[in-house]
């Protein structure tokens, strides 16, 4: 099993989204890369937590971005189709915004473990670049600090069916079908 973390916007509609994923095994909503050190404070007004809160994110104090972690079978999965997948599903030129969600912890993001994966991650980025006239805004960095976030933001449109998805639902369709 290999592990990356996907920041799409907001990480109910990704984590519904990713779990549609023939080859997916798992996955956690929580909150990726942000200021967690006196090191990190940018601003008189920076929030620095090891351990933020969704209220705490939500201010765009924190640096963090909401993310997924996603546990998946190279195998049946390979990491260069799981990022197509993920390009799929986001607006991948537009800086601190998906949909209507807009703000630095909606920045989309590309967070690995393995700096091996970091080839095929580029390649795929710059694949994807060529398809494009303006530059995309998708971090791609080594992962340096992800938190889950609380239970009830665990597979929320699950829990909720009807809760707000800046994604399409035919989306979900689309990725259960993507084998």
């Amino acid at each position: 099993m290999k592990t990356i973390f996907l920041a799409a916007g907001c990480f109910w509609g990704a984590q519904h989204y990713l779990k549609q994923i023939h080859g997916v095994v798992e996955t956690e909503t929580g909150f990726a890369n942000g200021k967690n050190t006196e090191c990190d404070r940018m601003g008189a007004n920076d929030i620095i937590t090891e351990k933020p809160t969704y209220e705490e994110v939500y201010t765009d104090r924190t640096g963090y971005a909401e993310a997924v972690r996603v546990v998946f079978d190279p195998e049946v999965l390979p990491l260069r189709k799981l990022l197509n997948l993920y390009f799929d599903c986001i607006e991948p030129t537009s800086v601190n915004r998906q949909g209507d969600d807009e703000g630095t912890r909606y920045r989309t993001g590309i967070y690995y473990i393995e700096p091996e994966d970091c080839l095929v991650i580029r390649e795929v980025y710059d694949e994807v670049q060529r398809g494009y006239s303006a530059p995309l805004a998708v971090e791609v960095e080594p992962i340096r600090n992800f938190y889950p976030a609380d239970e009830s933001h665990q597979d929320y449109l699950e829990k909720h069916p009807d809760g707000y998805c800046h994604l399409p639902r035919a989306l979900f369709e689309f990725a259960r079908k993507a084998n």
